[in-house]
């Protein structure tokens, strides 16, 4: 089974980079995407199910904001949305899709760089979260959870460590965080695999960092220690152009 997740930066504007084309090569079993920035009233009749896939999706009480989506092939056993508490949850963040042999979560964690605001929204929504995985595995779920982070845990997933030590997405507060993560029973798929390869999954905009291949690490597929096992790929696609983010796969 391959999982693609990729934060597109809004989906209609990806749409006519060849998102359609992108989505029928790729033939993933499940797609997840984040900041899609539509409502449902805006999502055009070829993003509803291309391919017969069927989708899941949750939208951003603000407009152009934010927004997940699940597309699955195969239809699972229960849809959820949000993690329960709706100063989180009205900004669209989690889609929670059950099958028979696992969980799978796609969120859009909140970016922490606006202000002290944000960045305590941030680490908030992160201790929810986690605490909402936990009851999960304790349960004796597997789960995986994807999706864009907004975090850099190690020097070795960033380009200037030093420069960023500074800056929201790569605070010592936001990396601690991490490590709590996966002190709690949650492995990284990609470092697993890939325990010292450099690759990159964002780049600003700016300085051509993407050209110069000045980016971060910060789109991540979890699994919890039980689940680990059945991990036969993890890897970062960074040949894929038409947002700031690349695809993430997951193969199983």
């Amino acid at each position: 089974m391959k999982i693609v997740s990729w934060n597109v930066n809004g989906l209609r504007a990806i749409k006519n980079k060849g998102f359609l084309d992108w989505f029928k090569n790729y033939n993933a079993d499940i797609i997840c995407l984040q900041e899609t920035k539509l409502q449902e009233d805006q999502i055009e009749e070829d993003l509803k199910n291309p391919l017969d896939y069927h989708s899941y999706w949750s939208f951003a009480e603000k407009k152009g904001y934010s927004g997940v989506v699940i597309y699955s092939k195969e239809e699972p056993l229960h849809v959820s949305y949000g993690l329960g508490e709706p100063r989180f949850d009205n900004e669209g963040r989690v889609v929670r899709v059950d099958y028979k042999n696992f969980i799978l979560m796609n969120i859009y964690f909140p970016n922490g760089q606006k202000d002290d605001n944000r960045l305590k929204f941030k680490m908030e929504f992160y201790d929810l979260f986690l605490a909402y995985v936990n009851r999960l595995k304790n349960e004796g779920k597997n789960i995986i959870v994807c999706g864009d982070y907004n975090t850099a845990h190690k020097e070795i997933d960033i380009k200037n460590a030093k420069a960023n030590e500074n800056r929201s997405g790569f605070l010592q507060i936001e990396r601690e965080w991490m490590d709590k993560y996966i002190s709690n029973g949650y492995t990284d798929t990609f470092r697993k695999m890939n325990p010292d390869t450099v690759k990159y999954s964002w780049w600003s905009y700016m300085f051509n960092a993407r050209k110069n291949n000045a980016g971060w690490r910060i789109d991540y597929f979890f699994v919890n220690n039980e689940f680990a096992e059945k991990i036969k790929n993890a890897d970062i696609d960074n040949s894929v152009m038409g947002s700031d983010h690349c695809p993430i796969i997951l193969e199983i």
